[in-house]
């Protein structure tokens, strides 16, 4: 967390990663004062499962297996239909489960990564990560780097968002007797929540961020402040006032045109609080989510936590309250705990809120949680003990 909070303490953006890894290794693309390349050992005729988990800070990235295609069979711990392709994109704090078929002639072939960052301005780490897949019996046995130069996957440019979108579209939930979808087909709590990157003014001398302020970050015009000593679960347990609002809205405080060019300077600055929306125990939550370009817009992976949801429809633009649902998947949407809000577009999830507790939801680029696109959800407790929240441990540090 240093990285991000030097940045907050100047404004601006924070520093740039100088490589992203596979399996700790940045690979043989870096002039590393370390060499160091991930070798994956592979028999021919053999099908391997990849479990790809992101744990980028600050960007979403795209990845692929020169010459071999992957089959996507879950997503954030939940089985998916099949899907194959020959590049996969996944934002921070995400995981899929790939199928890799052996079926190519003894040699080595590159895993790569690089980052997708569709925001325009914004920095990002242009490098691109590396790996090998060996096939066993193959001539070239270097631990590190290859003789020649092997094959590289064919990733899309950083900015393809409609490479990301064409990936994404394809996901789907099992939904068999085995693996049903419990997406609720009935809403009685429906929400609307806009995410923008914001500017605030600088008290006493100029910030490093454009214009001289400071970077902020809002869901629904909020920007979340973190209560500096007790955490809102423990507040809410033990009845502690002062230290949480909860009157999060359901919708923003004022309507505009969300994805329309140069809006205007009134939209940048939020407020800020930490406020928390209550939602009563088993309540059947619609929420949209829609991005902005209040500042700039970008594609925005975000995370609840505490619950799997269901990825009912996306699209980009406005989202239109009378036409939009009728093109929602109520048949077999994505379970998923992350999801990428598109730039300048929208998500509509759905969810039973039958975990009760004190549950964030943020965008997973570090820098824009740490600019305050956060909010909380406070699920109320159930009727039966078991729908209730735990006491907590006696053995529960503080923090």
């Amino acid at each position: 967390m240093e990285i991000p909070s030097n940045a907050n303490l100047t404004g601006g953006e924070p520093i740039l990663s100088d490589a992203y890894t596979i399996n700790g290794e940045p690979g043989f693309l870096y002039p590393c004062s370390k060499k160091g390349t991930f070798n994956m050992l592979v028999e021919h005729g053999k099908t391997y499962l990849l479990r790809i988990i992101s744990a980028v800070m600050d960007e979403e990235l795209f990845f692929g297996i020169a010459h071999h295609k992957l089959i996507l069979v879950g997503k954030d711990g939940s089985y998916t239909k099949q899907v194959e392709t020959s590049y996969i994109m996944i934002a921070p704090g995400q995981s899929m489960d790939l199928l890799l078929e052996a079926n190519q002639p003894h040699g080595l072939y590159v895993m790569a990564a690089r980052a997708y960052s569709s925001a325009i301005g914004a920095g990002f780490d242009k490098t691109m990560t590396s790996a090998i897949v060996k096939y066993h019996g193959s001539d070239d046995d270097h631990d590190h780097h290859p003789r020649g130069r092997p094959a590289f996957p064919h990733l899309p440019p950083y900015n393809r968002t409609q490479a990301a979108t064409d990936f994404t579209k394809k996901f789907r939930s099992l939904a068999t007797k085995d693996h049903p979808t419990k997406v609720p087909l009935q809403v009685d709590t429906h929400l609307f929540f806009t995410i923008s990157v914001n500017l605030l003014n600088c008290s006493n001398k100029p910030c490093t961020g454009p214009f001289g302020k400071r970077f902020s970050a809002s869901v629904n015009n909020i920007s979340f402040v973190m209560p500096p000593s007790i955490d809102i679960l423990r507040a809410y347990y033990y009845k502690i006032p002062g230290v949480f609002e909860k009157d999060f809205p359901e919708k923003p405080p004022k309507e505009f045109n969300y994805t329309g060019d140069d809006l205007p300077e009134g939209f940048l600055a939020p407020s800020y609080g930490t406020k928390v929306m209550v939602l009563k125990y088993n309540a059947s939550v619609e929420l949209v989510l829609q991005g902005t370009n209040v500042l700039a817009s970008d594609n925005h992976p975000v995370h609840l936590h505490g619950y799997s949801f269901y990825v009912v429809g996306s699209g980009f633009g406005n989202f239109n309250p009378k036409q939009d649902p009728l093109r929602y998947n109520l048949v077999d949407p994505p379970e998923e705990s992350t999801v990428g809000v598109p730039q300048n577009g929208w998500v509509a999830i759905r969810f039973r809120a039958d975990n009760p507790g004190v549950w964030l939801m943020h965008c997973h680029i570090e820098r824009h949680q740490t600019w305050g696109m956060s909010m909380v959800f406070l699920v109320q407790n159930g009727v039966s003990h078991h729908n209730r929240i735990l006491s907590p441990p006696h053995d529960l540090p503080t923090c």
